[in-house]
């Protein structure tokens, strides 16, 4: 916690609550007067003696009664968290009870007198040390929750980090701007949260997803640099990585810029505040640039894990034609069909393999093929049907030695990708391959601009809609059919931080026609693009400068800076998994008399 003093120790100047905080106390001021104020974080009873550990904000300070101070009375009656007030003097501890992790440590002050402010009722949930507790109970009662060390120190770092992010982008000649709450409508991948409109009966306003079009549009209105720490709203099933309702992220535009510029300027801010805040790990010096398709052909993911050695390579050769008939079946029918290889480097062994193997049904797979290698020659299933020859080549393309293993998985990359990089990511984790106190970056770059939604069979945009592909216009109007789309790359880039996105961005697509272009291709038409981007398509009309940005997500990244494995462990008052306020009671019911202003009512989906 912060350390914080006020001035001032005689007693005609003591504050009415204190003349220091629980944090400010030294050996400097040994023999003065002080008067603190805080929660008492717990009583210990040493012999008739009382020790109160006294907490605030800033810190914690040791104060002692014993039975011959005038406060000793009032010393016995309070309970943890009770809130008091301590006038008394500042003395030495006691040879040998100096507390060398408190800078408070070698002090102690003896009360003189104690005054209750507050009393406490019994803790529903406890506040000293880290106890794990029911999740829903530590919602509930939040604001207790706050009170613990870790909790408290993290949202003080988030404060921390915003105010570094602040600096850094007025310092870069960035601009603040706040854009509108209340807004229309966007399709930026998510739920909307819609508002009700009473003035205007049966429509309806929406939460921003981001600030997609406003900043934008800024850059439209003459701004050139563009920040804000934008509060985003998306009606999405949470996960440990994305906080139900809202998030922040420190939102970022740029005009008469490329990508690389963006890059130039972005990267050496980020890396600025990861070295500030990294506890002395290493933070990559200069962020790899690493295409989407050599991603998901290394990594199995467009956000891979760095501090995982494990690259995948392409097998297939060896395996066409060969004894392993479950796998050249495959290759001979479909000429999509790869085998991917995932070098395990010390898993050179049967039980090991055999667990991945189990790990894999458990995932719903048939299962995970291996091959693993001692005195010389390989072992397993695989290694018997392809022979020793082809077995010898898989080993020196993936230059494994006895002691490794390799595990391999088939068809078309598009379906099983994931389950590949899933795979290289449980084999780094079991053989504790990972050097986890690091900051690896990475830009990913060159992501399709379309992509295939299988359930509705139809093109769609992977990414970012706003996006410029990559030759604009031109290339647009060149791809003739499905696959031409899908080979089609935008200038959209996300920045990955051990295995999270942390940011995502792109050069957007500010000619009219270029835009209504793009749209079409994933079936919206002009009418579309007018009804529901019309502010940014009438702007885009006017002289629209060149320009692009980015979002980095703050919630993420000091999840990552304090290594918390949960978004709310960096969140002041965040929902539960079912999204829920636990709190406030949040959703709640509208009355009947509100519904009537808003002219709605409640029907109960029968589907449910």
């Amino acid at each position: 916690m912060a350390e914080g003093k006020s001035a001032g120790s005689s007693a005609a100047e003591l504050h009415r609550y204190r003349s220091h905080t629980c944090g400010a106390l030294r050996a400097s001021d040994i023999g003065n007067t002080t008067r603190l104020s805080g929660w008492v974080h717990r009583v210990r009873d040493h012999g008739g003696v009382l020790f109160i550990d006294l907490r605030d904000h800033y810190g914690l300070t040791q104060v002692v009664a014993d039975p011959d101070s005038p406060a000793f009375k009032t010393a016995e009656l309070v309970r943890s968290e009770w809130v008091i007030r301590v006038d008394g003097k500042v003395r030495e501890r006691p040879e040998g009870t100096n507390n060398a992790e408190l800078p408070t440590g070698e002090i102690e002050v003896f009360a003189t007198e104690i005054e209750v402010l507050s009393k406490a009722a019994e803790i529903p949930v406890p506040v000293f040390g880290e106890p794990d507790y029911p999740e829903d109970m530590r919602l509930t009662y939040r604001f207790l929750d706050l009170r613990r060390e870790t909790l408290h120190a993290n949202i003080m770092k988030r404060q921390a980090v915003i105010r570094k992010m602040r600096r850094s982008m007025e310092d870069a000649g960035f601009s603040e701007f706040t854009t509108p709450i209340l807004t229309a409508s966007s399709p930026e991948g998510a739920r909307d949260f819609l508002v009700p409109s009473r003035l205007h009966e049966g429509k309806f306003y929406a939460l921003p997803q981001a600030p997609q079009i406003y900043k934008q549009l800024l850059m439209v209105s003459g701004f050139d640099r563009y920040f804000q720490i934008a509060p985003c709203f998306r009606d999405e099933d949470p996960r440990a990585d994305r906080l139900p309702g809202e998030f922040y992220q420190l939102d970022v535009e740029m005009s008469f810029v490329t990508q690389e510029d963006i890059f130039q300027t972005m990267e050496p801010i980020t890396r600025s505040f990861f070295e500030e805040f990294a506890d002395g790990k290493p933070v990559t010096k200069e962020f790899p640039r690493i295409p989407y398709d050599e991603a998901i052909a290394k990594y199995g993911s467009d956000k891979p894990d760095l501090r995982n050695p494990i690259e995948m390579q392409d097998v297939t050769e060896h395996f066409r034609g060969s004894g392993f008939k479950v796998f050249a079946g495959m290759i001979e029918k479909d000429p999509k069909v790869r085998v991917w290889a995932i070098p395990a480097p010390t898993g050179g062994s049967r039980a090991f393999c055999d667990r991945m193997n189990s790990w894999a049904q458990g995932e719903g797979q048939p299962g995970l093929g291996y091959i693993f290698f001692k005195d010389g020659k390989g072992s397993g299933p695989i290694a018997k049907n392809i022979g020793e020859d082809r077995t010898a080549a898989v080993r020196e393309q993936l230059g494994l030695k006895d002691g490794d293993a390799v595990f391999f998985a088939a068809g078309n990359p598009r379906n099983f990708h994931k389950f590949a990089g899933a795979a290289r990511d449980r084999v780094g984790h079991e053989l504790k391959l990972l050097d986890e106190d690091q900051f690896a970056l990475c830009w990913i770059v060159d992501f399709p601009m379309y992509e295939w939604n299988e359930d509705e069979k139809r093109i769609e945009f992977s990414h970012n809609p706003f996006s410029m592909p990559q030759g604009g216009l031109e290339a647009l109007e060149a791809a003739k059919s499905d696959d031409d789309l899908l080979a089609l790359k935008a200038w959209q880039y996300d920045l990955v931080c051990n295995g999270s996105e942390i940011a995502s961005g792109s050069i957007r697509n500010h000619l009219p026609e270029s835009m209504v272009k793009a749209f079409g291709h994933a079936g919206l038409g002009e009418d579309v693009v007018k009804e529901r981007f019309g502010g940014l398509y009438r702007a885009f009309q006017y002289g629209p400068p060149p320009h692009g940005g980015m979002a980095l997500g703050i919630d993420r990244i000091v999840m990552l800076l304090v290594g918390a494995s949960n978004l709310r462990e960096v969140s002041l008052f965040p929902m539960n998994q079912q999204a829920q306020d636990l709190l406030m009671n949040a959703p709640a019911e509208a009355t009947p008399s509100q519904l009537r202003e808003l002219s709605l009512r409640v029907v109960a989906d029968s589907a449910k």
